[in-house]
């Protein structure tokens, strides 16, 4: 700015501009030319206000943009953001000092490691709890628009790694499993076991279909036969034949993470209240306790494993352990469910997730809490 203002000073010193025979031309350039420098003043103190306060109200110092805003432009269009959210990547890449932002997204792991900075950030420099929640709920808002976003990675590259869980499907029963030992084209799974607990006995040359989810939390499926049962260092496992190539189950919208953590539910109800001369249906909770296991969570839903008797379809608000002074409580329905042992695993789609939830449920999806 220091250099654009000297070289505009010798401009406009050249004769040819500043003529003694008509000083009301070189006031009208003068006064333009000053115009122009505030208004880009302005703009830049805009833009590094507008930025600063993602983090809060401190001063926080912002590195220079050591990438093309054309790619930027390019990663937001790709990934469907809006201009707030192109803002705050742009705030994130800038405070991380990145210098190439596709090769960034192209690795979650690297991309987190940046977002995690400015979640600790934004708890440090925040006023209040409430900004705070605000501004992490803008920052999950947009980890996840991202994580939406990314392309599928190719079958191919779809790895089954040993304690994969994984779902066996034979004649449209579905059993939970897990993968024991993954070679080639043979993988030996846990031996599933019906509602008792009891083995089922697959014959050799049953066709089955193993779905399962990667690291990345993408979903992939193929099908196999059954080959017979092996022992293995963890008992007996089932030995299945790949048949074909890996084929993608639809992504997830949101991040997965599996977890062992307890909870508690109540039936929610809809029922008739009358207010004033209106009848109106309401959510009214039952008082009844029952209690499980969440088995994974993300802020679109969760699993949970219980013994209580629960019907598809049922609306439950979900009280899960956090931490000591705060606990999850989200509201959601049941949208499938699978016997498992002596239990059963309800699969729930949240209906309503608050504020402050949603922050919690992505801080732990993400591993931000991690020190």
């Amino acid at each position: 700015m220091f250099a654009l203002s000297v070289g505009l000073h010798l401009f406009l010193l050249q004769d040819r501009y500043f003529k003694d025979d008509d000083p009301m031309e070189g006031r009208i350039l003068l006064i333009a030319v000053a115009a122009i420098i505030t208004i880009a003043v302005v703009l830049n103190l805009s833009r590094r206000g507008r930025a600063s306060s993602v983090a809060g109200k401190s001063k926080t110092s912002v590195s220079p943009r050591k990438f093309n805003i054309f790619t930027l432009n390019r990663i937001s269009s790709s990934y469907g953001l809006d201009r707030e959210q192109a803002k705050l990547l742009e705030y994130v890449f800038r405070s991380n000092a990145v210098s190439d932002p596709e090769r960034i997204l192209k690795n979650p792991a690297v991309l987190d490691r940046h977002f995690k900075r400015t979640y600790r950030t934004i708890e440090k420099n925040s006023t209040t709890d409430e900004d705070a929640q605000e501004r992490l709920l803008k920052l999950f808002s947009l980890r996840n628009t991202i994580e939406a976003g990314a392309s599928i990675e190719s079958a191919s590259a779809a790895r089954l790694a040993e304690n994969t869980p994984a779902i066996l499907t034979v004649n449209k029963d579905n059993y939970p499993v897990k993968v024991l030992v993954s070679r080639g084209q043979n993988v030996v799974t846990e031996v599933p076991r019906n509602a008792l607990g009891t083995p089922v006995r697959l014959p050799k040359g049953s066709n089955v279909i193993l779905s399962f989810f990667t690291k990345s939390s993408n979903g992939f499926s193929f099908n196999g036969q059954v080959t017979g049962t092996i022992s293995t260092n963890h008992g007996p496992g089932l030995q299945i034949s790949n048949m074909g190539k890996s084929k993608p189950l639809v992504k997830r919208k949101f991040r997965r993470k599996e977890t062992d953590t307890k909870c508690e539910f109540f039936f929610v109800n809809m029922q008739e209240v009358v207010e004033g001369r209106k009848t109106i249906n309401k959510l009214v909770v039952d008082n009844r306790r029952f209690l499980g296991n969440v088995h994974d969570i993300s802020v679109g839903g969760c699993s949970v494993k219980t013994t209580a008797p629960v019907q598809v379809g049922s609306r439950l608000k979900i009280v899960i352990d956090h931490d000591d002074s705060y606990r999850i409580t989200v509201l959601g329905q049941v949208i499938r469910s699978n016997r498992s042992g002596t239990g059963t695993i309800l699969h729930i789609k949240f209906l309503k997730v608050p504020r402050r939830a949603f922050n919690s449920i992505s801080t732990l999806v993400f591993g931000y809490s991690d020190n």
